[in-house]
């Protein structure tokens, strides 16, 4: 069993908060499955803290699970019939009261449930906050999971908590370094086709066994109906959304190749005007983005799927969703199996970024960088589009990195750095900096003439 791993970034923001000994309101949120729970109680961790969980269950249900998990902390956690506050504000000045003079935390976990649950607690506590600050020790930390909710209602301008948190925290994904902590034992490239599955998501890592082939993760931990990962696309999207049929729809037209709204709304049969609610929904919850070419900013933009989970969902169980039906999933997973490497090219590319931006500050990368973006457009000469999968900026200005990844079997050779040079000429005639990274390393030709040109650096994965 995986222990806790990572965060150490936002424990110690944590920790800087509760080492002030002031009053201090904290936001912490993030998109359900990411670990804001399990960070926040590693960090209460032998601390003075009430920990409570809201629920949909109604104000007067919270109110009766806020009461005893202020009981437990007063009493003891074996403590039973604990008698329930008259009311949220007898609650909370009840918690602020103990924190006059001796540090304390009160989380309270899943915050948007009880915020709607009962409306004038946001008030409520701004009010007290307000007559506390200066003198309290309370840390108060908020976490949601609704990050549209905690964005506009909790951290918005129109919030009545607007100023007074102190800190906020938004728990991102592990990248493909992190992520491999929860795989220590299997080999690398197979982490990284599990990064691309789980896209760093705690909660979809920890399902995943080092002790088995990736084969055989993939049969019982993705394409297995009763499997957690199976399910879990539809599940949050019912969670979420309220109109999930609708969503699955947008979604799998975006897979099968739509990216402008006019096409993804011929696709899903959606109007175009009702489309963009529907988009913007999607995007709030990061399942998809939509990208413009780095570094125009052009507003030619295009729909992707982001979410990884989502993007190797979409792309696999619904073609091969009668093999799995009909007991069928081996045959269903040497389907995958075959077509991993084309999957895998575009999870390299956010590989690579996650390396590009590790490693800025050292001599691995020719400047410092400070924007990136991938590029694409058309070819005046020819009349097709090209792409270039990282572009990037930084300082000094005037200099400009091109990146090209390659995830195949072969190593990678002297026609793919001419093709990076060739496209770089249809961005500009800035400086150039050519980085390849490649799975399978490279020619010694390429190496040869890497080492005479001066500007183009050569990263094989087993090196990052």
């Amino acid at each position: 069993m995986v222990g806790f791993i990572g965060r150490e970034t936002e424990l110690r923001m944590l920790q800087r908060r509760y080492d002030s000994g002031k009053s201090e309101c904290v936001v912490v949120y993030g998109r359900r499955r990411i670990g804001k729970t399990a960070l926040i109680n590693r960090f209460v961790q032998d601390k003075p803290a009430i920990f409570y969980t809201a629920t949909e269950n109604g104000a007067e249900r919270n109110l009766k699970g806020l009461s005893a998990s202020i009981a437990r902390y007063r009493n003891g956690l074996n403590s039973v019939g604990s008698p329930v506050y008259e009311d949220y504000r007898d609650a909370f000045e009840d918690v602020f009261r103990m924190a006059e003079r001796d540090r304390l935390i009160l989380v309270i976990d899943e915050y948007p449930y009880l915020a709607k649950a009962e409306p004038m607690v946001s008030s409520l506590l701004q009010q007290l906050i307000d007559q506390h600050h200066g003198t309290g020790k309370l840390m108060l930390i908020l976490s949601g999971s609704s990050m549209s909710f905690m964005e506009r209602q909790v951290l918005g301008y129109q919030s009545p908590l607007y100023g007074r948190r102190t800190a906020q925290i938004k728990v991102m994904p592990f990248d493909y370094r992190e992520s491999r902590g929860f795989v220590p034992d299997m080999g690398k490239e197979d982490a990284a086709v599990v990064y691309g599955i789980t896209g760093g998501i705690p909660q979809y890592l920890i399902q995943f066994d080092d002790g088995v082939s990736l084969e055989e993760n993939l049969r019982w931990n993705v394409l297995d109906p009763s499997a957690y990962l199976f399910e879990e696309p539809g599940k949050l999207l019912q969670e979420e959304l309220r109109k999930p049929a609708e969503y699955n729809n947008i979604i799998q037209t975006i897979a099968s190749g739509a990216s402008s709204g006019v096409k993804i709304a011929n696709g899903s049969h959606i109007e175009q005007t009702v489309l963009s609610h529907y988009l913007r929904n999607l995007s709030d919850l990061h399942i998809i983005v939509k990208e413009t070419p780095y570094p125009e900013g052009s507003r030619r933009g295009i729909w992707r799927i982001e979410d990884l989970l989502f993007r190797f969902w979409y792309r696999y169980i619904p073609d091969n969703m009668s093999l799995i039906e009909s007991g069928h999933a081996d045959i269903a997973v040497q389907l995958i199996m075959k077509d991993l490497p084309n999957y895998m090219g575009g999870v390299f590319e956010d590989i690579c970024r996650q390396w590009l931006w590790a490693n800025t500050a050292t001599d691995r990368v020719p400047f410092l960088l400070t924007h990136m973006g991938r590029w694409w457009g058309g070819d005046p000469r020819t009349k097709r589009q090209e792409e270039i999968d990282i572009v990037a900026d930084g300082k000094p200005s005037g200099r400009r990195l091109y990146c090209e990844c390659k995830w195949r079997g072969k190593s990678t050779d002297i026609p793919e750095l001419e093709q990076l040079r060739y496209r770089s000429a249809l961005v500009d005639m800035e400086r150039k900096d050519y980085m390849l990274f490649s799975k399978a390393g490279f020619t010694d030709r390429l190496r040869a003439r890497a080492a005479e040109d001066g500007n183009v650096r050569l990263v094989s994965f087993a090196d990052m």
